[in-house]
């Protein structure tokens, strides 16, 4: 535990300098970070990430976007919520993900999440990733994102293994082909 809360002193520290705000040294890439951490540790990394969230004193702007949030509003609005569970009761999880798959995309999620103006100094700060999941997987979010957020840092807290080419989710699932990220701390 002392290493996690080492690496988010760290991260905290890192967020705020004009390296990690303009991107440099990642060779023109998109500026997409992610900070893997042991899923045992959800609730320690939680706890940091909603300190943060509400810090004055940071020298950079946090907006987060937690995936399961999204998730759950889209369902609202579709009105659909109340008739997940007894979906998955009758027809199966298969069937009842093929079913949230066809009616919520990753352009619903990018929609939630798209704001303009951005301003120097903002870092999307992307949670929630393990809540969400299978509903939606951030690999494919993030390339979905890549487009409307070049000018400013992404931070993905990840309850996994990212090895730089493979995202592997809780350290145990299939891992997927993520290439355009970078490690973090």
């Amino acid at each position: 535990m002392s290493n996690l809360l080492e690496r988010l002193d760290d991260l905290r520290a890192l967020i705020q300098t004009p390296e990690f705000l303009e991107g440099r040294g990642l060779s023109n890439e998109v500026n997409i970070r992610i900070f893997c951490y042991d899923p045992k540790d959800e609730m320690a990394v939680r706890h940091f990430t909603e300190k943060l969230i509400v810090d004055q004193s940071l020298a950079c702007h946090l907006i987060e976007c937690n995936l399961y949030r999204i998730f759950l509003s889209i369902c609202d609005d579709l009105d659909i919520t109340d008739a997940i569970p007894d979906m998955e009761e009758a027809d199966g999880k298969d069937y009842l993900l093929d079913q949230i798959h066809a009616a919520i995309s990753q352009s619903d999620y990018v929609d939630r999440i798209q704001y303009e103006p951005h301003k120097p100094g903002d870092v999307l700060l992307v949670t929630g990733v393990g809540d969400v999941f299978p509903f939606m997987r951030v690999h494919t979010l993030l390339e979905a994102l890549q487009p409307y957020f070049s000018d400013i840092p992404i931070l993905v807290m990840y309850p996994g293994e990212f090895d730089s080419h493979h995202l592997k989710l809780f350290n145990r699932l299939q891992p997927n082909d993520y290439y355009r990220a970078f490690k973090i701390v």
